[in-house]
């Protein structure tokens, strides 16, 4: 092929893939199976790669990330981004309604939109492509972020209008995104993020932008900042305008003539809220003609034509107890606030959290004290303040032990790591924390060995190491507290079972570093066998699709241990198999029923357990998620199905009971 050739194909290409991108994140209506869009983007790395040349930054390959960046430059916005002025009532927003109507002197009508909890930023594009993204910094000057935008995969890298324009949105962290990220942080020992909003800025500030592509961010754009060319004549028609050119746009906003239908709005979404995906703290609220906007005109760091309702936050008092100390499966040691019961957002609330020692001294939390607490993002319970006020004196103050409180080894704090770890690998919590996982629904699934059965038979002395469960025996376990002969042979065939599971439940059951479930799976497929696997160089395990460095190395070292390939050998020594069984990638049918298909499991199954229908379903090219959207291309409802079958009924969802998926996967 020659130069002319390559150039013909990649703009073929890029075309092709910009259309899948949107139609994907976007418009939540994917028109082709993931594994086609993977296809066309092997293509196209591989043209670029011969042709280096041909390489532009609004290319869907740019998206990744690139190298890293020594900083941030300053932007200068050419039109200011300025704040709101905030309402935190109806008193408020009826103000605001008269200020309007006295400025202007005739009737007005209003849009109303959702208040994004995420980071201001601004798209510029000339000639129709994506040239520059930048924070609202101090509304004068922001910085450059252009690299770390590029990864967020609804924000268009080419539009179909040719005249210079600036852009203005939201970027967020969707919900699902957050608590996988501080997961996977407190997991590693890092400090988890307080909430979405400062998880999306920090990633949004990474100097590396290969970690923000990691982060799974998304946007809304809300407004347009400069717009020569621009002549519509109000802001609903600037939202549909950025909706025709490509951008994402919320579709949660509404035209209201008074401020009646405003407050009744904004009433709406205070009970709504905790249906949405991603964090929303307060409705916006616009005066509608942009005659009338400019009309009003700004105060010093405000406009006068609009104006945001903020929520309350729900906050809650309570008592602070005690401040128990947990070891997990990889040593970190974890302190929890043990709390006087408290409702908070609809739950009642026990525990929070400490995250580590450093977050217990920045806010000088003590035992006794009476503490406000409040769920980060709506998610998760977070001591938020001590009321010192209400201190008697008679509060301790906590100090993180120096040894670990299972087994007394001293405790060490790695290279960049805020959290104090346990590395003595036979420290009898991180053991019984490992068979926990291992035994686990995600990983073996060995059914009726679940973790108060583990700590009996920990306690017992009967298993210390994940081969020591292959090895029990059955009048041991008939001499146990609540073994009858039933629930022993039942345990024991359940263990038997679980000799059979495909390779990647016993990768996740192992507990490697950094590797999930999805990762797992995407390694036994890989290389089919733990031999393989075990044998695999960095360089050979980067070069598989969606294994990094930093998961690469993991899985190197883990294989490196003498008492791990000990352990393996064992293993299989004991009957276990150590082959990937699932449909490998050169068996995979691209014609499935089920490939690129967004699929919602609900009620309750009696031929598949859940997760066996959802590996089932995977392993065919389906995806299968938690809720239902315009995005879901299926139900499969078992007994009992509740709102996701509503919802899907509502959506004009297509609806499976579980013997039709039955017979789907026979086929």
């Amino acid at each position: 092929m020659n130069l002319e050739q390559a150039k013909a194909e990649i703009k073929q290409l890029r075309e092709l893939l910009n259309k899948y991108n949107h139609e994907y994140h976007v418009l939540d209506q994917p028109s082709v199976p993931d594994y086609e869009y993977d296809k066309k983007m092997r293509e196209l790395i591989d043209l670029e790669e011969a042709f280096p040349e041909l390489i532009t930054p609004d290319s869907p390959t740019q998206r990744v990330g690139g190298e890293p960046i020594d900083a941030f430059e300053k932007v200068q916005h050419t039109v200011p981004m300025l704040s709101l002025g905030n309402a935190f009532s109806e008193q408020d927003l009826r103000d605001f309604d008269r200020r309007v109507r006295e400025g202007l002197k005739e009737d007005v009508t209003y849009v109303c939109e959702l208040k994004i909890d995420g980071l201001a930023v601004s798209l510029t594009y000339e000639d129709g492509r994506f040239v520059q993204g930048a924070t609202r910094g101090d509304g004068n000057i922001g910085e450059d972020i252009t690299v770390n935008l590029r990864t967020i995969r609804s924000i268009p890298l080419q539009i179909k209008q040719q005249e210079a324009m600036e852009v203005r949105g939201e970027a967020y962290m969707p919900q699902k995104s957050f608590l996988a990220l501080n997961a996977a942080k407190e997991e590693n020992g890092e400090e988890p993020f307080a909430n979405p909003r400062n998880a999306a800025a920090g990633s949004l500030r990474q100097l590396d932008p290969k970690i923000a592509a990691k982060r799974n961010l998304d946007i809304f754009l809300y407004g347009v900042g400069q717009w020569e060319a621009g002549t519509l004549a109000s802001h609903s028609e600037r939202l549909q305008h950025l909706k025709e050119l490509g951008f994402k746009t919320n579709p949660e906003w509404r035209k209201c003539q008074t401020i009646e239908e405003v407050i009744d709005f904004v009433n709406q979404w205070v009970e709504k809220r905790p249906e949405l995906s991603y964090e929303i703290d307060g409705i916006v609220i616009k005066v509608d003609r942009i005659d009338q906007q400019e009309k009003l005109g700004f105060t010093a760091k405000s406009p006068r034509w609009a104006i945001a309702y903020k929520f309350p936050a729900e906050e809650a008092v309570t008592k602070l107890f005690d401040i128990e100390l947990s070891v997990g499966r990889t040593g970190v040691v974890t302190p929890t606030a043990l709390l006087e019961p408290v409702k908070v957002a609809g739950t009642t609330v026990q525990r929070a959290s400490l995250h580590n020692e450093d977050l217990i001294r920045e806010k000088d939390i003590r035992i006794g004290d009476t503490v406000v607490i409040k769920k980060a993002g709506d998610i998760i319970p977070e001591v938020v303040r001590v009321m010192e006020d209400q201190r008697t004196g008679e509060e301790e103050e906590f100090h993180m032990p120096t040894e670990c409180p299972a087994c007394g080894s001293g405790l060490v704090r790695l290279e960049e790591e805020v959290a104090l770890r346990c590395i003595n690998p036979n420290c009898p919590a991180q053991l019984k924390e490992g068979l926990i996982h291992f035994v686990s629904r995600n990983a073996m699934n060995i059914d009726g060995l679940g973790e108060k059965v583990i700590e009996q038979l920990f306690r017992e002395n009967l298993v210390h190491h994940i081969s020591d469960i292959y090895k029990l025996d059955r009048e041991e376990l008939l001499q146990l507290e609540r073994m009858g002969e039933k629930s022993v042979d039942n345990l024991l065939k359940a263990i038997d079972v679980s000799k059979g599971n495909s390779l990647e439940r016993l990768l996740f059951g192992l507990g490697i570093r950094y590797v999930g479930a999805k990762a797992a799976r995407t390694l036994a497929q890989e290389f089919e066998t733990i031999d393989r696997l075990r044998e695999a160089d960095l360089q050979r395990l980067t070069a598989v699709n969606e294994i990094g460095e930093k998961m690469a190395d993991s899985v190197v070292r883990y294989f490196a241990k003498p008492q791990v390939n000990e352990l393996i050998d064992e293993l299989k020594a004991l009957g276990l198999n150590t082959e990937y069984t699932g449909i490998r990638k050169s068996d995979q049918k691209e014609d499935s029923i089920f490939a690129g298909k967004t699929i919602v499991l609900t009620g309750k199954m009696e031929l598949f357990t859940r997760q066996e229908a959802k590996e089932k379903i995977e392993t065919l090219g389906g995806k299968v998620t938690g809720s239902v959207s315009a995005k879901t291309d299926l139900l499969i409802a078992g007994a009992d199905a509740g709102s996701k079958y509503d919802k899907a009924k509502e959506l004009d969802v297509e609806i499976w009971d579980e013997q039709q998926l039955k017979t789907a996967l026979d086929e």
